[in-house]
């Protein structure tokens, strides 16, 4: 009965290990993405804005979600740091997340306006691409774990059963 009390332990150790892994994955695909929310309508819009290094990231990617959704309604603006508009794109869907090429260092805007007289709340972000590399290695060691460990703790109770079962 100890070695099973042990091995519970030990696969619970892994499912928390694969969920700190997953957090860590998190952390590192929002590195260097700010974001904002609020309520944007007619006179009230959000900006958010992050410092790219054209020579560290060449690719941007910005993140647009509206929690009550009204179709043409709400758009969002990159501005370069020359505050020259380089994406305006009415969003058309709950969720919208597009690329954009990031052409001189400086700090780029995302703007989140409405023609809506009525306040809608919306959350945005703006930052580097995340190294799919990273995120995809990550990923796999997270799942891994947790599948290991989950298989681990659902074989310790079949064989718990079937020993309580053959003692009775």
């Amino acid at each position: 009965m100890q070695k099973s009390g042990l091995m519970t332990v030990i696969f619970g150790l892994l499912i928390v290990t694969g969920l700190v892994v997953s957090m860590v994955e998190n952390q590192i695909t929002l590195e260097g993405i700010n974001q904002g929310n609020g309520k944007v309508s007619s006179i009230e819009t959000i900006t958010v804005s992050v410092d790219f290094d054209k020579e560290i990231t060449p690719v941007g990617i910005f993140a647009v979600q509206i929690m009550e959704f009204k179709k043409n309604t709400i758009s969002a603006i990159i501005l370069d740091p020359s505050n020259i508009e380089i994406i305006s794109q009415k969003i058309n869907e709950e969720t919208l997340e597009k690329e954009f090429d990031v052409f001189e260092t400086g700090t780029y805007q995302l703007i989140i306006q409405s023609t809506d007289e009525d306040e809608i709340y919306v959350a945005g972000a703006i930052g580097p691409l995340p190294d799919a590399d990273k995120k995809f290695i990550l990923s796999i060691i997270s799942l891994g774990i947790l599948i290991i460990g989950m298989i681990g703790l659902a074989t310790i109770g079949v064989i718990g059963i079937k020993n309580r079962k053959k003692s009775v």
